[in-house]
């Protein structure tokens, strides 16, 4: 999109006409890349520069850090800004060295889960001996792969609701995924108050 020609398009047109009060302009800032201390493991890396990508941002690479350290972290920057990569390379990574490895990412909604789970799968197919199973695990999943995921996949896309209603209660079913699980992802994190907030607080406590 020309943002400039969008500015310009509402502000003469003629029922947008005197609702601008003010537009404020950020300049662009310089990319700040960081080096990781040791490589990412050869299978993730091919995958990574298949998409392009060449160089890690700071903040992806002081969150790849911590998590190698086995350290809790959580990642606030702007949109669009590559926050889905801090936890998908250390997590890869591991599972190329043990596909015993299990991981739980948490969404807010559906449709996310689907979207990140196409991003997840690009490093599959850009980097084939990278093996790992991954799909979500929600309201929508039929009764035979929810069944599948459960027993054989590595990665489980899914949200607080399902985790506390189709997941944890069945916990006896699961017992080799929590015993393998070493990661669980909360993605896109807010404010959560009232009800639901103190319900997902509980069910991660429950989790954990």
């Amino acid at each position: 999109m020309d943002v400039d020609r969008f500015l310009n398009a509402i502000q003469y047109d003629r029922d947008y006409r005197g609702q601008i009060v003010h537009v404020h302009r950020i300049p662009q800032k310089e990319a700040e890349f960081g080096t990781l201390r040791e490589a990412l493991h050869p299978l993730v890396q091919v995958a990574l520069e298949a998409q392009g990508i060449e160089r890690l941002y700071v903040h992806q690479v002081e969150a790849v850090e911590g998590i190698r350290r086995g350290e809790h972290v959580i990642v606030v920057t702007p949109t669009a800004s590559g926050k889905t990569l801090c936890y998908h390379l250390p997590i890869l990574e591991q599972v190329a060295q043990d596909s015993r490895l299990k991981a739980f990412f948490l969404y807010p909604t559906k449709a996310l889960a689907q979207d990140q789970l196409r991003g997840l799968l690009r490093f599959k197919e850009l980097s084939p001996n990278l093996r790992f199973e991954a799909g979500t695990y929600d309201g929508d999943t039929p009764t035979a792969t929810r069944t599948k995921l459960r027993d054989k996949a590595n990665f489980i896309l899914t949200n607080p609701d399902m985790l506390h209603s189709g997941i944890l209660p069945n916990h006896a079913r699961w017992g080799e995924f929590f015993t393998n699980l070493k990661y669980v992802v909360v993605d896109e994190v807010h404010t959560y108050r009232g009800i639901f907030g103190s319900n997902v607080a509980n069910v991660l406590r429950r989790l954990n």
